[in-house]
Protein backbone atom coordinates (compact mmCIF):
# COMPACT_ATOMS: atom_id res chain seq x y z
CA UNK A 1 0.00 0.00 0.00
CA UNK A 2 0.96 3.60 -0.50
CA UNK A 3 0.89 4.22 3.27
CA UNK A 4 3.69 1.74 3.96
CA UNK A 5 6.76 3.85 2.91
CA UNK A 6 5.81 7.04 4.82
CA UNK A 7 4.82 4.94 7.82
CA UNK A 8 8.22 3.27 7.77
CA UNK A 9 9.99 6.63 7.48
CA UNK A 10 8.07 8.01 10.47
CA UNK A 11 8.80 4.90 12.54
CA UNK A 12 12.52 5.04 11.74
CA UNK A 13 12.82 8.78 12.35
CA UNK A 14 11.02 8.68 15.71
CA UNK A 15 10.84 5.13 17.14
CA UNK A 16 9.68 6.34 20.53
CA UNK A 17 6.75 8.40 19.30
CA UNK A 18 5.86 6.80 15.95
CA UNK A 19 7.08 3.24 16.40
CA UNK A 20 3.57 2.01 17.18
CA UNK A 21 2.50 3.04 13.66
CA UNK A 22 4.81 0.40 12.22
CA UNK A 23 3.98 -2.25 14.83
CA UNK A 24 0.23 -1.84 14.33
CA UNK A 25 0.34 -0.94 10.67
CA UNK A 26 -1.76 -3.92 9.56
CA UNK A 27 -4.52 -3.11 12.03
CA UNK A 28 -4.52 0.59 11.15
CA UNK A 29 -4.63 -0.27 7.47
CA UNK A 30 -7.56 -2.64 8.02
CA UNK A 31 -9.43 0.07 9.90
CA UNK A 32 -8.90 2.60 7.10
CA UNK A 33 -9.78 -0.01 4.49
CA UNK A 34 -12.94 -0.87 6.41
CA UNK A 35 -14.05 2.77 6.45
CA UNK A 36 -13.25 3.19 2.76
CA UNK A 37 -15.05 0.04 1.64
CA UNK A 38 -18.04 0.81 3.85
CA UNK A 39 -18.31 4.26 2.28
CA UNK A 40 -18.07 2.89 -1.27
CA UNK A 41 -20.53 0.06 -0.66
CA UNK A 42 -23.05 2.41 0.93
CA UNK A 43 -22.85 5.08 -1.78
CA UNK A 44 -21.97 3.14 -4.94
CA UNK A 45 -22.85 -0.53 -4.23
CA UNK A 46 -19.26 -1.42 -5.10
CA UNK A 47 -15.84 -1.66 -3.58
CA UNK A 48 -13.30 1.10 -4.14
CA UNK A 49 -11.56 -0.68 -7.03
CA UNK A 50 -14.84 -1.83 -8.59
CA UNK A 51 -16.21 1.70 -8.54
CA UNK A 52 -12.99 2.91 -10.20
CA UNK A 53 -13.71 0.58 -13.13
CA UNK A 54 -17.40 1.63 -13.32
CA UNK A 55 -18.75 -1.59 -11.83
CA UNK A 56 -21.41 -2.22 -9.21
CA UNK A 57 -22.62 -5.15 -7.15
CA UNK A 58 -26.13 -6.51 -7.37
CA UNK A 59 -27.70 -9.47 -5.56
CA UNK A 60 -27.33 -12.70 -7.50
CA UNK A 61 -31.07 -13.26 -7.83
CA UNK A 62 -31.73 -9.82 -9.39
CA UNK A 63 -29.73 -10.11 -12.59
CA UNK A 64 -32.74 -9.24 -14.77
CA UNK A 65 -33.79 -6.04 -13.04
CA UNK A 66 -30.77 -4.18 -11.79
CA UNK A 67 -31.29 -1.71 -8.94
CA UNK A 68 -29.58 1.66 -9.08
CA UNK A 69 -26.09 1.90 -7.64
CA UNK A 70 -27.26 4.55 -5.18
CA UNK A 71 -29.86 2.17 -3.74
CA UNK A 72 -27.17 0.12 -2.00
CA UNK A 73 -27.05 -3.60 -1.36
CA UNK A 74 -29.41 -5.52 0.91
CA UNK A 75 -28.21 -5.67 4.47
CA UNK A 76 -27.09 -9.31 4.30
CA UNK A 77 -25.09 -8.93 1.08
CA UNK A 78 -23.67 -5.62 2.28
CA UNK A 79 -22.10 -7.02 5.44
CA UNK A 80 -20.93 -10.21 3.76
CA UNK A 81 -19.26 -8.15 1.04
CA UNK A 82 -17.64 -5.88 3.61
CA UNK A 83 -16.24 -8.77 5.65
CA UNK A 84 -14.95 -10.62 2.59
CA UNK A 85 -13.35 -7.46 1.19
CA UNK A 86 -11.57 -6.48 4.40
CA UNK A 87 -11.32 -9.37 6.84
CA UNK A 88 -10.25 -12.20 4.52
CA UNK A 89 -7.18 -10.38 3.05
CA UNK A 90 -6.18 -9.29 6.56
CA UNK A 91 -6.36 -12.83 7.96
CA UNK A 92 -4.51 -14.24 4.95
CA UNK A 93 -1.71 -11.70 5.35
CA UNK A 94 -1.43 -12.43 9.07
CA UNK A 95 -1.30 -16.16 8.37
CA UNK A 96 1.52 -15.70 5.85
CA UNK A 97 3.50 -13.63 8.37
CA UNK A 98 2.91 -16.29 11.02
CA UNK A 99 4.17 -19.02 8.71
CA UNK A 100 7.26 -16.96 7.86
CA UNK A 101 8.05 -16.36 11.54
CA UNK A 102 7.49 -20.04 12.38
CA UNK A 103 9.89 -21.08 9.64
CA UNK A 104 12.56 -18.76 11.01
CA UNK A 105 11.90 -20.06 14.52
CA UNK A 106 12.14 -23.62 13.26
CA UNK A 107 15.62 -22.95 11.90
CA UNK A 108 16.87 -21.42 15.16
CA UNK A 109 14.57 -23.19 17.60
CA UNK A 110 15.56 -23.83 21.21
CA UNK A 111 12.76 -26.34 21.84
CA UNK A 112 13.79 -29.99 22.28
CA UNK A 113 13.24 -32.07 19.14
CA UNK A 114 10.59 -34.18 20.87
CA UNK A 115 8.52 -31.32 22.31
CA UNK A 116 4.83 -31.30 21.41
CA UNK A 117 4.93 -27.64 20.35
CA UNK A 118 7.71 -28.28 17.86
CA UNK A 119 5.87 -31.28 16.41
CA UNK A 120 2.70 -29.22 16.11
CA UNK A 121 4.10 -26.27 14.22
CA UNK A 122 6.24 -28.52 12.04
CA UNK A 123 3.06 -30.31 11.03
CA UNK A 124 1.43 -26.92 10.46
CA UNK A 125 4.33 -25.77 8.29
CA UNK A 126 4.17 -29.00 6.32
CA UNK A 127 0.42 -28.67 5.73
CA UNK A 128 0.32 -24.95 4.93
CA UNK A 129 1.69 -25.20 1.35
CA UNK A 130 -1.07 -27.66 0.47
CA UNK A 131 -3.73 -25.45 2.07
CA UNK A 132 -2.40 -22.41 0.22
CA UNK A 133 -2.28 -24.37 -3.05
CA UNK A 134 -5.91 -25.42 -2.56
CA UNK A 135 -6.92 -21.81 -1.88
CA UNK A 136 -5.14 -20.46 -4.94
CA UNK A 137 -6.38 -23.36 -7.07
CA UNK A 138 -9.94 -22.57 -6.04
CA UNK A 139 -9.54 -19.03 -7.35
CA UNK A 140 -7.86 -20.25 -10.53
CA UNK A 141 -10.61 -22.76 -11.32
CA UNK A 142 -13.28 -20.13 -10.66
CA UNK A 143 -11.57 -17.69 -13.04
CA UNK A 144 -11.21 -20.34 -15.75
CA UNK A 145 -14.89 -21.23 -15.44
CA UNK A 146 -15.78 -17.54 -15.70
CA UNK A 147 -13.63 -17.12 -18.83
CA UNK A 148 -15.25 -20.16 -20.44
CA UNK A 149 -18.73 -18.90 -19.58
CA UNK A 150 -19.44 -21.67 -17.07
CA UNK A 151 -19.67 -19.41 -14.01
CA UNK A 152 -21.34 -16.13 -13.17
CA UNK A 153 -18.59 -14.92 -10.83
CA UNK A 154 -14.89 -14.47 -11.50
CA UNK A 155 -14.03 -14.73 -7.80
CA UNK A 156 -15.25 -17.13 -5.11
CA UNK A 157 -15.56 -14.15 -2.76
CA UNK A 158 -18.37 -12.73 -4.89
CA UNK A 159 -20.13 -16.07 -4.83
CA UNK A 160 -19.85 -16.29 -1.06
CA UNK A 161 -21.16 -12.74 -0.73
CA UNK A 162 -24.15 -13.58 -2.92
CA UNK A 163 -23.54 -10.79 -5.44
CA UNK A 164 -22.39 -10.40 -9.03
CA UNK A 165 -20.69 -7.56 -10.88
CA UNK A 166 -22.31 -5.56 -13.68
CA UNK A 167 -21.47 -2.38 -15.54
CA UNK A 168 -22.85 0.95 -14.43
CA UNK A 169 -25.69 2.15 -16.60
CA UNK A 170 -26.41 5.71 -17.67
CA UNK A 171 -29.08 5.93 -14.97
CA UNK A 172 -26.53 4.84 -12.35
CA UNK A 173 -24.04 7.49 -13.44
CA UNK A 174 -26.71 10.19 -13.39
CA UNK A 175 -27.87 9.12 -9.94
CA UNK A 176 -24.30 9.14 -8.61
CA UNK A 177 -23.60 12.56 -10.09
CA UNK A 178 -26.83 13.89 -8.64
CA UNK A 179 -25.93 12.57 -5.21
CA UNK A 180 -22.42 14.03 -5.44
CA UNK A 181 -23.72 17.41 -6.52
CA UNK A 182 -26.36 17.37 -3.80
CA UNK A 183 -28.79 19.16 -6.11
CA UNK A 184 -27.62 22.54 -4.77
CA UNK A 185 -29.33 24.38 -7.60
CA UNK A 186 -32.75 23.81 -6.05
CA UNK A 187 -34.00 26.97 -4.29
CA UNK A 188 -35.90 24.92 -1.71
CA UNK A 189 -32.72 23.76 0.02
CA UNK A 190 -32.12 25.21 3.44
CA UNK A 191 -28.99 27.03 4.46
CA UNK A 192 -27.97 24.06 6.58
CA UNK A 193 -28.19 21.71 3.62
CA UNK A 194 -26.22 24.08 1.41
CA UNK A 195 -23.59 24.42 4.12
CA UNK A 196 -23.31 20.65 4.43
CA UNK A 197 -22.94 20.36 0.67
CA UNK A 198 -20.19 22.99 0.67
CA UNK A 199 -18.38 21.17 3.47
CA UNK A 200 -18.61 17.89 1.54
CA UNK A 201 -17.17 19.56 -1.55
CA UNK A 202 -14.35 21.07 0.48
CA UNK A 203 -13.57 17.72 2.07
CA UNK A 204 -13.63 16.11 -1.36
CA UNK A 205 -11.16 18.68 -2.67
CA UNK A 206 -8.89 18.15 0.32
CA UNK A 207 -9.07 14.38 -0.15
CA UNK A 208 -8.18 14.73 -3.84
CA UNK A 209 -5.25 17.01 -3.01
CA UNK A 210 -3.99 14.62 -0.36
CA UNK A 211 -4.31 11.69 -2.76
CA UNK A 212 -2.36 13.50 -5.47
CA UNK A 213 0.35 14.70 -3.09
CA UNK A 214 0.60 11.22 -1.59
CA UNK A 215 1.14 9.69 -5.02
CA UNK A 216 3.86 12.22 -5.84
CA UNK A 217 5.47 11.69 -2.43
CA UNK A 218 5.49 7.93 -2.93
CA UNK A 219 7.23 8.34 -6.27
CA UNK A 220 9.80 10.67 -4.69
CA UNK A 221 10.44 8.29 -1.78
CA UNK A 222 10.82 5.33 -4.12
CA UNK A 223 13.26 7.35 -6.21
CA UNK A 224 15.32 8.23 -3.14
CA UNK A 225 15.26 4.60 -2.03
CA UNK A 226 16.55 3.54 -5.44
CA UNK A 227 19.11 6.34 -5.59
CA UNK A 228 20.70 5.51 -2.23
CA UNK A 229 20.44 1.72 -2.52
CA UNK A 230 23.67 -0.25 -2.26
CA UNK A 231 23.12 -1.82 -5.68
CA UNK A 232 23.02 1.63 -7.26
CA UNK A 233 26.17 3.07 -5.70
CA UNK A 234 28.38 2.19 -8.67
CA UNK A 235 25.95 3.90 -11.03
CA UNK A 236 25.87 6.99 -8.82
CA UNK A 237 29.66 7.15 -8.75
CA UNK A 238 29.85 6.88 -12.52
CA UNK A 239 27.29 9.67 -12.92
CA UNK A 240 28.70 12.06 -10.31
CA UNK A 241 32.45 11.44 -10.70
CA UNK A 242 34.47 14.21 -12.29
CA UNK A 243 36.08 13.37 -15.63
CA UNK A 244 39.75 12.41 -15.57
CA UNK A 245 41.85 15.37 -16.71
CA UNK A 246 43.93 14.81 -19.85
CA UNK A 247 47.73 14.54 -19.56
CA UNK A 248 49.77 17.72 -20.04
CA UNK A 249 50.22 18.74 -23.64
CA UNK A 250 53.62 19.80 -24.96
CA UNK A 251 52.77 23.29 -26.15
CA UNK A 252 56.17 24.58 -27.15
CA UNK A 253 58.52 22.69 -29.44
CA UNK A 254 61.03 25.52 -29.79
CA UNK A 255 64.68 25.46 -28.92
CA UNK A 256 64.10 26.81 -25.43
CA UNK A 257 61.63 24.03 -24.55
CA UNK A 258 63.05 21.06 -22.69
CA UNK A 259 62.38 17.55 -23.94
CA UNK A 260 61.42 14.98 -21.36
CA UNK A 261 64.26 12.58 -20.48
CA UNK A 262 63.70 8.84 -20.46
CA UNK A 263 64.81 8.47 -16.83
CA UNK A 264 62.34 9.81 -14.29
CA UNK A 265 65.12 10.87 -11.93
CA UNK A 266 66.73 13.21 -14.49
CA UNK A 267 65.90 16.92 -14.57
CA UNK A 268 64.40 17.95 -17.95
CA UNK A 269 66.43 21.19 -17.88
CA UNK A 270 69.98 20.24 -16.92
CA UNK A 271 69.76 16.57 -18.00
CA UNK A 272 71.38 15.45 -14.76
CA UNK A 273 70.15 13.60 -11.71
CA UNK A 274 67.80 15.94 -9.89
CA UNK A 275 69.13 17.80 -6.90
CA UNK A 276 66.71 19.33 -4.41
CA UNK A 277 63.69 18.09 -6.39
CA UNK A 278 60.99 20.69 -6.94
CA UNK A 279 57.64 20.27 -8.69
CA UNK A 280 55.50 22.78 -10.52
CA UNK A 281 51.92 22.73 -9.23
CA UNK A 282 50.64 23.99 -12.59
CA UNK A 283 51.90 20.99 -14.58
CA UNK A 284 53.18 18.38 -12.11
CA UNK A 285 56.66 17.99 -13.65
CA UNK A 286 59.69 17.79 -11.35
CA UNK A 287 63.00 19.61 -11.81
CA UNK A 288 66.07 20.68 -9.88
CA UNK A 289 65.24 23.61 -7.68
CA UNK A 290 67.95 25.87 -9.08
CA UNK A 291 67.10 25.00 -12.70
CA UNK A 292 63.36 25.51 -12.44
CA UNK A 293 63.70 28.61 -10.25
CA UNK A 294 65.89 30.33 -12.83
CA UNK A 295 63.69 29.24 -15.74
CA UNK A 296 60.38 30.29 -14.18
CA UNK A 297 61.79 33.59 -13.00
CA UNK A 298 62.92 34.36 -16.54
CA UNK A 299 60.05 32.95 -18.66
CA UNK A 300 57.05 32.74 -16.25
CA UNK A 301 55.94 29.40 -17.68
CA UNK A 302 56.51 25.66 -17.33
CA UNK A 303 59.57 24.44 -19.27
CA UNK A 304 57.70 21.36 -20.58
CA UNK A 305 54.06 22.34 -21.09
CA UNK A 306 54.34 26.08 -21.45
CA UNK A 307 51.62 26.67 -18.84
CA UNK A 308 51.79 30.10 -17.21
CA UNK A 309 53.68 29.68 -13.94
CA UNK A 310 54.89 31.89 -11.10
CA UNK A 311 57.55 31.32 -8.46
CA UNK A 312 54.83 30.66 -5.91
CA UNK A 313 53.90 27.51 -7.84
CA UNK A 314 57.20 25.83 -6.94
CA UNK A 315 56.66 22.95 -4.49
CA UNK A 316 59.63 21.41 -2.68
CA UNK A 317 59.59 17.60 -2.62
CA UNK A 318 61.07 15.65 0.27
CA UNK A 319 62.12 12.05 -0.29
CA UNK A 320 61.77 9.50 2.53
CA UNK A 321 65.58 9.22 2.78
CA UNK A 322 66.07 12.94 3.43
Amino acid sequence: PALCPPNQVLAESGPGRCGFLWRWFDELYVLLDLLLQQHCLARCSASFSENFYSLKRIPTGECRQWPLATAGLPRRQHWKSLLLLVLVPYLKGKLEKLVSSLREEDEYSIHPPSSSWKRFYRAFLAAYPFVNMTWEGWFLIQQLCYILGKAQHHSPMLRLAGVCLVRLTAQDIQALEKRSAGDTSSPTLSIKTQLQSAVRKALGGIAFSLSTSLSVSMFFLQFLDWWYSSENQETIKSLTALPTPPPPVHLDNGATSALLPKLKTVCPLCRKIRVNATALSTSGFVFCYRCVYTYVKTHQRCPVTGYATELQHLVKLYSPES
